[in-house]
């Protein structure tokens, strides 16, 4: 059973998406807040998989509240979708090197929603499908704080490349297919990478390889 918080100052928003995803045999909501700091009090207390989290909330927004989430190691298991009213929102990138695992627009179709939430359980990034790897990157590249190449030192060559394709927004199959491999080992590469670099999940693997350089924004063609 997939344990779903929900976080949104919009009583109608947590409405519309606790009868969608109480509605499936595999998912539970397990709690609402209509702010940061109540998300953070309900995550706390019940330790969902996944917090739908909006950006803007009062109190405490989204931001803060993921950060407080993913920099707890009590709530590692903890992975935050974020939700945002536009998909060109100006916090998008900002929302993943908060240790986000995606986002979605909130007009999105129900049956992306209830992949997102499965995705994200099962390790995968998330993006709304109408935000492009070009939009990610040109975040990436107005990074603050860069990562510093050593970073990258414990990783051999087959790792570097693995971890390029990631960011370049591959999946493992499509992965497996560009060099020639099985999709397993495709996936064992990438979970070697995400170790090694301490990263949180997929998304923050894709962030990493902007900002070490290992992807450049022009390269997405």
């Amino acid at each position: 059973m997939i344990r779903v918080a929900l976080a949104d100052d919009q009583l109608l928003v947590r409405a519309g998406f606790r009868a969608l995803l109480a509605a499936q045999p595999d998912i539970e909501v397990v709690g609402e807040a209509a702010d940061g700091e109540q998300a953070l009090a309900l995550v706390r207390e019940r330790r969902p998989d996944v917090v739908l989290m909006d950006i803007r909330m009062p109190v405490l927004d989204g931001l803060a509240a993921t950060r407080g989430i993913t920099g707890d190691p009590a709530l590692g298991g903890v992975k935050v979708v974020m939700l945002t009213t536009f998909e060109l929102d100006e916090y998008v990138f900002e929302a993943i090197r908060s240790g986000a695992s995606g986002f979605l627009v909130k007009d999105t179709e129900p049956e992306e929603l209830l992949r997102a939430v499965r995705a994200v359980v099962g390790g995968d990034a998330l993006l709304s499908p109408g935000v492009t790897r070009r939009l990610i990157a040109e975040f990436a590249a107005r990074s603050r704080e860069p990562a510093p190449a050593a970073a990258l030192a414990e990783l051999t060559e087959r790792e570097r490349e693995v971890m390029a394709l990631v960011g370049m927004g591959l999946s493992n199959q499509e992965i497996a297919r560009r060099l020639v491999v099985s999709p397993l080992t495709a996936k064992t590469h990438v979970s070697r990478t995400m170790v090694k670099l301490d990263a949180r999940d997929r998304a923050q693997l894709v962030v990493l390889a902007y900002e070490s350089g290992l992807v450049r924004p022009g390269w997405l063609g």
